[in-house]
């Protein structure tokens, strides 16, 4: 029987992890890249579901034949602390009957079993059909045929050698500590999604979709003052294969000597061996005295910023009250949508909803509806536009077609809305981070994401970050510490004032994000250049002891 096994993931953020399960059953590392069943068997499978759910009166049929395949490295200090290779394999059979969608889900995959499944799912939907006020209405979708689509990578992370990644896990601690860390821990997450999708419209897809996510935690420890700091990784969850650790020296910028920052390859040791230097210094940074400064957001930290207060809040079942159960509704209501006039941010703030971008958490083919993937606006020229939303849900926004928000997280979850990738697009002259920290007076430049809080209808928010250096009259001068940063998420994107240019664009994401009751959990990346804000409030998170 399949199974669930919750991970603790000791050392990290938990706004990236309200979600982090590992699914399926427990495989050895080579097991990883025993091949699943080819497009051809699959579709065999999928048209004895769609076969059977038609002949039982289902007006509509989709079938999903997943096999998701993880593996994650724990390691504390010089010790590995867990591996885990898992499998999850099965079938899922969504219908319309009577109006009413119906989902039934099978780990048998037998043919016995998938008509079964699909007969289960027609008897759930007309049983749901006499408590349904209002029947479903689904966008049209032309069938595609028979298609596939493959993540972009060089090198399968699966095909890396398990000592390989430990030695690199060990290379990591070991620098850490020798540059002054007190404890670290390290972390590798690799994801290899095999969807394939198909519907009574004429689709069958099959898809390869390959993520992974880097990261780790040193703290330093002062014990005579009893302190500690940390300091987590500014790599980012990527839609790339291990390739990303290459390093890449064209691929990061250190910025005025300080932080050095990476974009699509990451030198997971140098970063190591910075950050244990970082939290060292934190130790005996100055505290950041409360007040009004300029915040210079690096996109490491203005990524979970746009996640919180701009990407959940635009996903239309939130706005619509659909979805409450995990994280609340949306303060960006209907209303305010259709005056074609709320002013969500400044003049110069654009954000895109792209499920099409190179290398993001998000990116694939076709949605789990089988709709072809594309971009949109969500905010133009500082005006709310539109929102994100699945083939039941377009309708409502006087839309004929699906935006492709559909996702679930494994074959036995039905899927429903789930954020794209939400962008926020770089300034259009020429403009780099060096210039916008000259042109600041008294400001607080923040890399890295740290502890968040945001209400249930997205609005008021307060952010922390890993780094923090004060700017005074257009220069770094020192270390500051026990920062956060708060407003609400209108008053927040109307004080963007400025916005570097496209050779700082980096993307950052999450690749557990939680929603919906039962939860799912999945990635989505939020690109966006260096940006600053002026006149926000800042608080003093510190306290004596």
């Amino acid at each position: 029987m399949n199974r669930r096994k919750f991970v603790q993931l000791s050392g990290m953020g938990a706004a990236l992890f309200s979600s982090g399960m590992v699914q399926g059953k427990i495989i050895s590392a080579e097991d990883l890249m025993i091949p699943g069943i080819d497009a051809t068997a699959k579709k065999r499978l999928a048209d004895v579901a769609l076969n059977a759910a038609k002949s039982k009166g289902a007006t509509y049929a989709d079938v999903r034949i997943g096999r998701y395949l993880r593996q994650y490295f724990f390691t504390k200090e010089m010790r590995v602390e867990n591996i885990v290779n898992s499998e999850s394999y099965g079938l899922g059979v969504r219908v319309i009957a009577n109006g009413t969608w119906g989902f039934c889900a099978t780990n048998d995959l037998s043919v016995d079993s998938i008509a079964k499944c699909a007969a289960t799912a027609v008897a759930i939907a007309k049983a749901n059909s006499e408590m349904q006020e209002e029947p479903v209405i689904l966008a049209a979708q032309k069938g595609v045929g028979i298609q596939t689509w493959k993540t972009p990578i060089t090198k399968n992370a699966f095909t890396i050698p398990v000592k390989e990644k430990i030695d690199l896990l060990m290379k990591v601690n070991g620098e850490a500590i020798k540059n002054g860390a007190t404890f670290v821990n390290s972390n590798l997450f690799f994801i290899n999604e095999q969807k394939y999708f198909a519907s009574t419209d004429g689709s069958y897809i099959d898809q390869d979709v390959h993520r992974m996510w880097p990261t780790f935690t040193v703290t330093a420890v002062d014990k005579k003052a009893g302190k500690f700091k940390t300091r987590d990784a500014l790599s980012a969850p990527i839609g790339m294969g291990y390739e990303y650790l290459d390093g890449l020296a064209s691929e990061k910028t250190s910025i005025l000597g300080k932080p050095t920052v990476y974009r699509f390859s990451y030198d997971m040791v140098e970063d190591a061996i910075l950050a244990a230097h970082q939290a060292q210094e934190k130790l005996t940074a100055k505290t950041v005295v409360a007040g009004k400064y300029d915040m210079i957001l690096d996109p490491s930290n203005l990524g979970l910023t746009i996640h919180e207060s701009v990407g959940h809040p635009l996903e239309l079942d939130r706005v619509l009250g659909y979805e409450a159960n995990l994280a609340g509704t949306s303060f960006a209501t209907m209303e305010k949508w259709e005056s074609k006039t709320f002013e969500y941010g400044s003049k110069i703030v654009n954000f895109v909803a792209d499920k099409t971008q190179p290398n993001s958490m998000a990116a694939v083919g076709y949605d789990d509806e089988g709709v072809p993937c594309k971009n949109w606006n969500l905010i133009k020229d500082g005006i709310l536009v539109n929102y994100q939303a699945t083939r039941d849900q377009v309708h409502l926004l006087g839309e004929k077609e699906s935006q492709g928000c559909s996702f679930a997280d494994s074959w036995d979850s039905i899927q429903f809305q789930r954020m794209p990738n939400v962008s926020l697009q770089p300034g259009k002259e020429k403009y780099g981070v060096a210039d916008m920290i000259k042109d600041t007076e008294k400001g607080i430049y923040i890399l890295g994401r740290g502890s968040s809080s945001i209400d249930q209808q997205r609005y008021n928010f307060q952010f922390s970050g890993q780094l923090f250096y004060e700017v005074k009259n257009g220069e770094i001068v020192g270390m500051l510490d026990n920062a956060a940063y708060q407003s609400n998420s209108q008053e927040f994107w109307n004080s963007c004032a400025k916005i570097c240019d496209k050779d700082d664009y980096r993307l950052f994401g999450t690749l557990f994000d939680g929603k919906g009751q039962p939860g799912q959990s999945s990635a989505v990346s939020h690109g966006c250049s260096t940006s600053r804000f002026n006149g926000v409030n800042v608080i003093n998170t510190g306290r004596k002891i």
